[in-house]
């Protein structure tokens, strides 16, 4: 890599996102991140230089909910940066009530799926202009827990659910992120991009920004040592620089040890990967979001 090299990561301002921030400006990185507040990117820039004087952070601003700002920003960000060394697609929600975007498509679907694979795909050229490029796409084992995958259903699902039902449809957006990583590794052969995908385990970042006690009980997991986000922020650093994993494409890698898991059915079948790529791909393009 450069001697600064470049990665861009969504969901910077908190969480994992901030932590894994922090660790590659300690290592030199130069920082693209999203950010929806500027509030609360100017508090993120801040913490980041504080632990490193020398970080160089850049923001670019949009709502990942809305395809059309994540394609504005993917390309503003393509136009000042050329080169991209790595993409570490993070931002994602638990949502427990329904929400349905103005682009009509459903909250959780957009933000943890959709959001990823447009951003990435915009940034396909800078990142194969770096040679060597990895995108990190931040999964998780509650993929385990996705229901029944209808597609291309799925993707537009726009029924209401309780916060008991959240879970199901959060585990599928986890799932899609798995599917989408082994089918663009595979899309991509060639390019010089690796594309791997993680398990950062339970965080008590990611209990939900709608959950009324979320804070409450974050509080008392961080009191009992349970959760501790700096593990699934590590895997995250260890998948962007670690070069045991610089030849590696297309897997998915689990929290502490790095190990590959297998990912729950439908998952690994290559079949339903395409399956999705193309619905993706359809979907993406009669809204107008791809070129």
């Amino acid at each position: 890599m450069l001697k600064h090299p470049v990665v861009v990561i969504t969901g910077a301002t908190s969480g994992l996102g901030q932590i894994a921030a922090i660790e590659l400006a300690k290592r030199g990185f130069r920082l693209v991140l999203t950010a929806r507040s500027k509030e609360r990117a100017e508090a993120t820039k801040k913490i980041i230089q504080e632990t490193t004087s020398s970080a160089m952070v850049d923001f670019f601003f949009g709502d990942l909910s809305l395809m059309s700002d994540v394609n504005r920003v993917g390309h503003e960000i393509a136009a000042a940066y050329p080169v991209i060394d790595a993409l570490l697609n993070n931002a994602g929600i638990h949502a427990f009530k329904p929400h349905v975007t103005s682009e009509g498509l459903p909250e959780m679907i957009a933000v943890n799926y959709l959001a990823p694979w447009l951003l990435t795909h915009v940034l396909k050229p800078s990142l194969q202009n770096a040679g060597k490029a990895r995108v990190v796409n931040v999964a998780s084992e509650a993929s385990r827990n996705h229901g029944i995958l209808k597609l291309p259903e799925d993707l537009t699902d726009t029924e209401p659910f309780t916060a008991r039902g959240s879970s199901p449809i959060y585990g599928k957006t986890k799932l899609l992120n798995i599917m989408f990583t082994m089918e663009l590794a595979r899309q991509w052969e060639g390019t010089g991009i690796r594309v791997n995908a993680l398990n950062p385990g339970f965080n008590v970042t990611g209990l939900g920004r709608e959950l009324r006690f979320a804070s409450v009980l974050a509080r008392i997991l961080n009191l009992f040592h349970i959760g501790d986000p700096r593990r699934g922020a590590e895997i995250m650093t260890r998948l962007i620089v670690d070069s045991s994993y610089q030849e590696v494409t297309g897997g998915y890698f689990n929290v502490g040890t790095g190990n590959p898991l297998k990912p729950v059915s439908p998952g690994g079948d290559p079949a339903m990967q395409k399956k999705l790529w193309n619905a993706t791909q359809d979907l993406l393009s009669q809204k107008g979001f791809l070129d």
